[in-house]
C-alpha cells in the first residue's frame, strides 16, 4: 500500500487528527521566509524586533516595523492548493484543527474561502480550528487593553507619521505577533500540546521542526501512539519519529491526500 494511502487511512479512522504547518506551506504562495537563502533576516536585523525594544522605544520599533511589513506583505498573497486542501479536510471533519507557525493569515483566508464565509473577526480568539501559534502579522493588538484590529489602517496611520500608533484607550498598538523575547500565548500552546497528545493522526507540513515549542509536537504525538506524517522538502529532526515522510512539494502532496480521503 502506498504510504500516502496509509496516512489517509489513519486520518480516516482517527477520532482526532491535527496538522502543524510552517513556512514551507506559504512559500509557494510567494510569502518570504524568515530564514534560509534570501530570507527576511538576511536583510533586516532581527535584534531590532524584540519585545524589549517595543516597550523601550516604540517609535523606533514601529519605524523599522513599517519597512519589515512592506518587505513581508508589500504584495498580496493568496492561499495555495496546500492551504485549501487542509481547509477542506478540516471542513469535512478529517482534521480537528490546523496549528500554524506562520503569521501570514493564509490558513484563515483558506478556511473562509472553502466555507464561503467572510474573513473572521480580528478580535476572535485563536482557539478554534486555526491556531496561529505565533500570531497574525496582518492584525495589531493594543498592548494595554488587548483590543485586536485589522492591521492595514493602523500601518497606514504609522506610515503617515503617527509613531507609535495608539489605541482609543491610549495604549500603543503592536503587531499581533509573538516578538523575540515574548512568550507564546499560553492558552494557544496548551491547546496545541493537548491536540498533539490526543491525536491518532498528526501531520507536519512545510516545517523544518527546529523552532520550539512547535518543533516537539510531532514527537509528542508519536509518543502517544499517533500515526505521524511529515511533508517537507528538506529533512527534519523528527523524520525518524514519523511513519510517513514525503520530501515533496506540499501543493502536490496535500491535494493528493485530500483526494484519497474523499475517494472512500
Amino acid at each position: 500500500m502506498d504510504d500516502l494511502e496509509t496516512l489517509a487511512g489513519a486520518i480516516r479512522s482517527a477520532d482526532t487528527a491535527a496538522a502543524l504547518t510552517g513556512a514551507g506551506i506559504s512559500a509557494p504562495s510567494g510569502v518570504p521566509t524568515f530564514r534560509g537563502d534570501d530570507g527576511v533576516w538576511e536583510h533586516f536585523d532581527e535584534g531590532q524586533f524584540t519585545y524589549g525594544r517595543f516597550r523601550r522605544d516604540p517609535e523606533g520599533f514601529w519605524e523599522d516595523r513599517l519597512d519589515l511589513q512592506e518587505a513581508m506583505f508589500g504584495e498580496e498573497y493568496e492561499p495555495n492548493a496546500a492551504h485549501e486542501a487542509l481547509a477542506a479536510m478540516e471542513r469535512d471533519g478529517h482534521l480537528e484543527a490546523v496549528l500554524t507557525q506562520n503569521t501570514d493569515g493564509l490558513h484563515r483566508d483558506a478556511a473562509a474561502a472553502v466555507r464561503g464565509d467572510e474573513p473572521g473577526d480580528p478580535n476572535a480568539k485563536a482557539d478554534g480550528t486555526v491556531l496561529e501559534l505565533h500570531g497574525n502579522a496582518r492584525r495589531v493588538r493594543c498592548a494595554d487593553c488587548g483590543r485586536r484590529r485589522e492591521g492595514d489602517p493602523i500601518f497606514e496611520r504609522a506610515a503617515d507619521g503617527e509613531l507609535p500608533p495608539t489605541c482609543d484607550c491610549g495604549g500603543v498598538y503592536k503587531p499581533d505577533v509573538v516578538l523575540f523575547g515574548e512568550r507564546l500565548p499560553g492558552a494557544v500552546i496548551q491547546r496545541a500540546q493537548s491536540l498533539a497528545r490526543e491525536s491518532d493522526a498528526f501531520l507536519a507540513i512545510g516545517s523544518s521542526l527546529v523552532v520550539e515549542p512547535a518543533a516537539s509536537l510531532p514527537r509528542v504525538a508519536a509518543r502517544n501512539g499517533a500515526t505521524v506524517g511529515i511533508v517537507n522538502l528538506e529533512s527534519t529532526p523528527c523524520d525518524d519519529d514519523a511513519d510517513v515522510v514525503r520530501r515533496e512539494d506540499v501543493t502536490e502532496v496535500l491535494p493528493e491526500l485530500r483526494g484519497l480521503l474523499e475517494s472512500k
